[in-house]
């Protein structure tokens, strides 16, 4: 009967022939830059809810200097940023703005770091299997002009490798593009959120608005 012969994962591996072996390494890759995204673009972490309060706390009680904004730094991504503005401040109100989009510039590179690999995993993940798909095929069109259609576990054999890591490649390219795209997602939303952060303390520096100061 066919469901008395044991299929287990090295089985699988073993049938779908040597691209199976890229698969896997893909697929190693796409949870290992998942899990340090994660961990990394975390909002509470990017983007504090109380830093600007703080900030516009220190600059009314006319606390700016170089260790606080070495502290600024050091706190988060947003910090960064509004350090850049601070240490511009006294230059006018476009210095000002130039020096945070070029810090903003700077800290999204970084929070992009790894998220082009999930796209390019995404993309070949489904060609190396199809190009196990092609090889399977192969073996089969072989093995027919050799031996004809009479043996059944040749056949098989290249059916197997053809349809295994077609499959494979798209278990690994589907979450990879999902990933990507929420990773992407997630970036433009924490840009917007510093953007929006970093705006409220050039106009406030310079007459245009006030930060309502709350308490966490």
């Amino acid at each position: 009967m066919f469901f008395n012969r044991e299929v287990s994962v090295e089985n699988i591996i073993v049938a779908g022939g040597w691209l199976m072996w890229p698969i896997i390494l893909c697929s190693i890759v796409v949870v290992a830059i998942s899990i340090e995204r994660i961990w990394t673009l975390n909002t509470n972490k990017i983007v504090p809810k109380n830093q600007l309060a703080q900030v516009w706390t220190w600059v009314q009680n006319d606390q700016i200097d170089a260790n606080h904004l070495r502290e600024l730094r050091k706190n988060s991504e947003l910090g960064k940023i509004l350090a850049a503005g601070l240490s511009n401040a006294q230059a006018g109100r476009e210095v000002m703005k130039d020096s945070i989009q070029e810090a903003a510039n700077q800290v999204i590179h970084a929070m992009e770091r790894y998220v082009g690999t999930l796209g390019t995993i995404a993309a070949v993940s489904p060609l190396l299997g199809l190009l196990g798909t092609v090889f399977g095929m192969i073996k089969v069109f072989v093995s027919i002009e050799l031996e004809g259609t009479g043996n059944a576990g040749a056949l098989a054999g290249g059916i197997s490798e053809a349809l295994i890591t077609t499959a494979a490649g798209l278990c690994v390219a589907i979450p990879a593009m999902i990933l990507h795209r929420f990773f992407v997602r997630k970036i433009d939303s924490l840009a917007i959120a510093m953007e929006q952060e970093s705006i409220k303390l050039v106009d406030a520096l310079h007459g245009d608005r006030t930060v309502e100061i709350r308490s966490k």
